[in-house]
């Protein structure tokens, strides 16, 4: 079964809210073995809205729509609903009483704009809203099922779970799909991708798993998917191209599916009992910031210092001013210098640093050159790089970097 997902709202189309809902309709529709062939986004515009919905009708054989359900001038879901079935809009009084029940539940007057919810699309059915004052709407026109949800995250999740799901589930044949994801940095996407393409070019031919390759925030992803009769049958086809492409990229791949990879540095180090102290200059905190986001990383970071001005990496981790002085702010010798004395002033196993020119006029570096430092009981490395892009993805790199660099130290990786 194939479906489409169309997301209503010119709030989508601004750049100024994320689409979640569709995200998680999409993954809930793989789950029951339903693959969404098409994803549309239509501004609040009641004919190109019709046209979308009677568009899908014509080529999938299921279509999901959320948002525009609600009370107001441009909510004008159920009147294109109206419009791509050829019906017209129809009074559904116990539609009004549940509105006036929810209202008089809340000791609230309910506003005479909500009355417009309780009209539905000629000869289609009502979907409880638990939530909320916004029932959902299903129909079927031309045998493919049309569901309409509201837009609020919450109640179009209820709808899906306890409606959508499984009356889709019923129709899909009993077909599963499975996925895995394999995250890697380190490694640009065409590297990548040349690294792979022997094993993608047979998963082509063979048809199953499919192998798509995302390049996102600086870090390459490796969708995996297929499909069987159950999850079993679809993860065994995964599972044997999932080790071919490990054994060809080994350390590149950090994690699985919704690891991040400051989640897995924080529970390679508390595995290992290993505590880190940071000093960050052009990074700003970003990678102390990084760090801390994840659940107990209190027992692995035991200092952040931000050392931006030249003088502060002098008093706050004790960088040498001759060092400084000598070869610069932007250098191995600073870099290396930093981490040495986070580590040294914390009394942590690990120290780690950042140094680099941002942007956007280049200083005593060229823009983008980025010095990584790592000092532990015995030793200590600097890694450069030079990274590209706007001041922020300069920064980011930079703390990704440094986070991957302790990974792969932690994993035996300590060459200079």
């Amino acid at each position: 079964m194939k479906a489409e997902v169309i997301t209503v709202g010119s709030e989508l189309l601004f750049g100024t809210f994320g689409n979640s809902n569709l995200m998680k309709i999409c993954r809930e529709l793989e789950g029951i073995g339903v693959a969404v062939e098409y994803a549309t986004t239509v501004g609040d515009d009641m004919a190109a809205i019709a046209g979308t919905i009677a568009a899908a009708i014509e080529r999938t054989d299921a279509v999901i729509l959320t948002g525009g359900l609600g009370p107001t001038h441009d909510d004008l879901t159920r009147d294109a609903l109206a419009a791509a079935a050829g019906s017209g809009l129809e009074h559904r009084p116990e539609l009004e009483a549940d509105l006036r029940r929810f209202f008089e539940a809340r000791n609230r007057p309910m506003n005479a704009l909500n009355l417009v919810q309780s009209y539905l699309p000629a000869g289609a059915a009502a979907i409880p809203n638990p939530l909320g004052t916004a029932p959902g709407i299903f129909l079927e026109k031309d045998g493919v099922p049309v569901f309409a949800l509201p837009g609020v995250p919450a109640e179009m999740e209820a709808m899906l779970e306890h409606h959508v799901l499984p009356a889709l589930a019923q129709r899909s044949g009993g077909r599963v799909f499975a996925s895995r994801i394999l995250r890697t940095t380190g490694k640009g996407e065409s590297d990548l991708a040349g690294a792979i393409a022997g094993i993608v070019q047979a998963c082509r031919e063979a048809g199953d798993p499919s192998v798509t390759i995302l390049s996102s925030g600086g870090e390459v992803a490796i969708h995996l998917r297929a499909g069987g009769r159950n999850r079993e049958e679809a993860t065994a086809k995964i599972e044997p191209v999932e080790a071919q492409l490990s054994q060809a990229l080994g350390n590149l791949i950090y994690g699985q599916d919704e690891a991040t990879l400051e989640s897995v540095v924080v529970s390679a180090a508390r595995g290992r009992g290993l505590t880190v102290a940071v000093a960050e200059s052009f990074t700003g905190g970003i990678l102390a910031s990084r760090i801390v986001a994840v659940p107990g990383a209190s027992t692995v970071l035991r200092a952040g210092y931000v050392t931006y001005a030249v003088q502060a990496k002098v008093q706050e981790v004790g960088v040498p001013q001759e060092t400084l002085d000598r070869f610069g702010a932007v250098s191995d010798q600073t870099a290396r210098a930093m981490a040495e004395g986070a580590r040294t002033r914390a009394g942590a196993d690990v120290g780690i640093s950042t140094t680099g020119e941002a942007g956007p006029n280049p200083g005593e570096a060229p823009v983008g050159t980025i010095f990584i430092g790592l000092a532990w009981d015995g030793g200590s490395l600097v890694r450069r790089l030079v990274a590209t892009g706007s001041r922020q993805d300069v920064r980011d790199r930079g703390a990704r970097a440094a986070l991957d660099a302790f990974r792969l130290w932690m994993l035996g990786e300590v060459a200079d």
